[in-house]
């Protein structure tokens, strides 16, 4: 047995490997509740060996929703939480709720309510203004953040996920191009990160060591004028420093202004554009190439950037982008990262890693053309795969 299907240590959890099937929305949530199309999602990437499966945007606000067909961590949304969980437990993987604020990100149309961002702006997604965050909002936005992870733990899930990525809520304000804020929440970077801290110390403070406690967090927003890999790692210091996470999962790129920098490889505009009434239908297929920038894809993309932070930090830390075989997770545990996070390899194979574990010279089928993306909006899935 190599190491990457040893059991590993994530704060208060033993996993029985270490690869971590990441946060992609699911598109199974059409009235905002657990389906039981969703628990057979989990439970087969739990079933095909996966340590631990994470539960894409579960908002810790009605108006943090990218839109209102997901997961508002309420108290009504508790029952389908706990019947998710048992099914992953049922098939011996962990659980863990990717808890978040969408932010500038969100749809407000579709919530029915205003979005927020750092600061004031226009919205590249729906043409609408959206608002600077209050102090009074800040404080809300930061005990749902606790709150929510509370229910997490109440549900039996194992960990929870703190969205600090991809130009949501936290990200926004670590953003210099999104927060030209005057205040105590803007201007340096001590004070553009105060926000995400606050949320990890109340989350922590709230749930204990009951669970394990992660974060997302960009190393680069991959748009001229946001944030960037040295004030990234200074800020992964302070989250170190503070102590409150047991792990950070290392991503890039903006669903806000460039998607694609975190996926790479082929950028699927005439897949998105068919998924879109008109007008936006005709304006995707003429502007979709400013939009969704191609990047070329090459296995572990993102170790370049990560092993920066892997040389700087102490605290474990989870490898993303490109991890598709067994070469590739060896790799990463031979320069330092405690865990592997794969994504749409295993949107077309749930069964991968355990095929991988049988047989380490098992090749994904993924061939990263990502017209994937385009099938969140009816249910997440590989149209490569029947």
């Amino acid at each position: 047995m190599t190491k990457v299907f040893e059991p590993a240590r994530l704060g208060p959890l033993t996993l029985r490997n270490r690869v971590i099937k990441a946060a992609t929305f699911e598109g199974r949530t059409p009235r905002g509740a657990v389906t039981d199309e969703l628990i057979r999602f989990h439970r087969g990437i739990a079933a095909g060996g996966a340590a631990m499966t994470t539960v894409a945007y579960c908002a810790v606000a009605p108006e943090g929703r990218t839109e209102r067909r997901q997961i508002h961590m309420s108290r009504e949304a508790v029952p389908g939480l706990i019947r998710l969980a048992e099914a992953v437990h049922a098939e011996g993987a962990a659980v863990s709720a990717q808890l978040g604020h969408a932010g500038p990100v969100a749809d407000a149309r579709s919530n029915r309510a205003p979005a927020l961002s750092a600061s004031r702006r226009l919205s590249p997604l729906t043409g609408r203004f959206i608002q600077a965050a209050s102090a009074d909002d800040i404080d809300r936005v930061t005990a749902a953040h606790a709150d929510a992870a509370v229910l997490a733990a109440e549900a039996g899930f194992d960990a929870v996920e703190l969205h600090f990525g991809h130009n949501y809520l936290i990200s926004s304000f670590l953003s210099p191009r999104l927060n030209r804020r005057g205040d105590g929440w803007g201007g340096t970077l001590d004070n553009r990160a105060r926000l995400g801290r606050q949320v990890a110390e109340a989350v922590r403070a709230k749930v204990g060591t009951r669970i394990a406690v992660t974060a997302k967090l960009n190393m680069d927003d991959g748009v001229r004028g946001g944030l960037r890999p040295d004030e990234s790692l200074r800020f992964a210091q302070m989250l170190e420093a503070d102590g409150h996470l047991d792990a950070i999962e290392l991503t890039a790129g903006s669903s806000l202004l460039n998607p694609m920098y975190l996926f790479h490889g082929r950028a699927p505009v005439k897949e998105f554009a068919a998924a879109f009434p008109q007008p936006l239908r005709s304006g995707l297929r003429l502007f979709g190439r400013f939009f969704l920038r191609e990047y070329p894809y090459t296995p572990l993309y993102l170790l370049p950037l990560a092993r920066e932070f892997r040389t700087a930090l102490r605290m474990p830390l989870i490898l993303l982008g490109g991890v598709t075989d067994h070469a590739g997770m060896t790799r990463a545990m031979e320069e330092g990262f405690e865990f592997v996070a794969m994504g749409r390899a295993l949107l077309m194979e749930p069964d991968l890693i355990e095929r991988i574990r049988r047989d380490t010279s098992t090749a994904s089928a993924c061939i990263h053309c990502n017209r994937c993306m385009p099938t969140i909006y009816r249910g997440t899935h590989c149209p490569l795969a029947g």
